[in-house]
């Protein structure tokens, strides 16, 4: 099984995760990946995750996204140390990460480059085998021409 990945720095400013959010899905929908409830889903865990790293963390911003089959990684890193954590909701924000614990299978924080990486896999892909593979690309088996 052929593995897909994407790698950006995130330009840092209020529409980061609006700006990562559009890009991400366009990169998965050029993978194929176009079921609109799980793509409406990880539409949120980006954004929450780029949110997170945009308010909390320390320098600059990069999302990884992974994808083989029906599994979807989305990694986001940022310079800070400082470990996310769930937290009570209030009127400044603290349901970005109950949002992320909700639609993913898992998530968890790594330590990357003196500051950290939070990685989150999706729930699987609704079709078992992940999406079809556009015609003319790599992922076909070519003996199946």
């Amino acid at each position: 099984m052929t593995t897909l990945t994407a790698q950006f720095d995130v330009p840092i400013g209020a529409d980061s995760p609006g700006t990562c959010r559009r890009a991400v899905l366009a990169v998965l929908a050029v993978w194929g990946y176009q079921h609109d409830d799980w793509v409406a889903d990880a539409s949120v865990v980006v954004s929450e995750l780029v949110t997170n790293a945009v308010q909390h963390g320390a320098g600059s911003v990069q999302i990884s996204l992974e994808a083989y089959g029906p599994h979807v990684i989305f990694s986001v890193a940022d310079g800070s140390s400082v470990v996310p954590r769930r937290r009570e909701p209030d009127g400044r924000g603290g349901r970005g990460l109950v949002l992320v614990e909700a639609l993913t299978r898992r998530w968890h924080v790594e330590e990357h480059e003196g500051g950290k990486r939070v990685r989150a896999e999706m729930r699987l892909y609704p079709d078992a085998d992940g999406p079809p593979a556009p015609p003319g690309s790599a992922r076909e088996d070519p003996l199946e021409v």
